[in-house]
């Protein structure tokens, strides 16, 4: 995305703030009426003859940039390890740290490790903590059990 002094063709083909189309006109022209307005002039796209480009808000760009980067990105997976046998006070500092990253927009995995005959316990405190996100995420498929450790994931809603 192209801002202001950094656009280099000619002309544009100007849209107005409220997105009114504005028409073909040169660059130099367009960059004055958006120092003019106290606005960006953004291009949109360079794959057109003459390119699209926008007058936004200043600073609006900047966090459309930003967002459209952040969508971009994509997902991202926090994994979270527990033992059945947690403590309340580590439990609730756990359950904390799977709200705050589902919130950010990313997916929590938990993971227990299991010794033994510690299965049951370590599938309840799953299932705790599913019930106890309910508000931020949604389980994207059951508790897995796989020898010795127990999983869960959960994305944000």
């Amino acid at each position: 995305m192209l801002m202001n002094e950094k656009i280099k063709v000619s002309e544009v083909e100007l849209t107005g703030i409220n997105g009114e189309p504005l028409g073909i006109m040169p660059t130099s022209e367009a960059l004055a009426l958006a120092k003019k307005l106290k606005v960006d002039l953004v291009c949109t796209s360079l794959m057109s003859s003459p390119p699209p480009c926008k007058l936004i808000g200043a600073g609006d760009a900047k966090r459309e940039k930003q967002q459209a980067k952040a969508a971009e990105r994509g997902m991202k997976v926090k994994e979270i390890r527990l033992t059945p046998q947690i403590e309340e006070h580590d439990f609730e500092t756990k359950l904390r740290q799977a709200e705050k990253t589902l919130k950010s927009g990313n997916a929590v995995l938990f993971v227990i490790r299991i010794k033994g005959k510690e299965g049951a316990a370590a599938k309840e405190l799953l299932e705790r903590l599913i019930t106890d996100l309910k508000e931020a995420g949604t389980k994207m498929s059951g508790i897995q059990l796989s020898g010795k450790q127990a999983s869960v994931q959960l994305h944000p809603r």
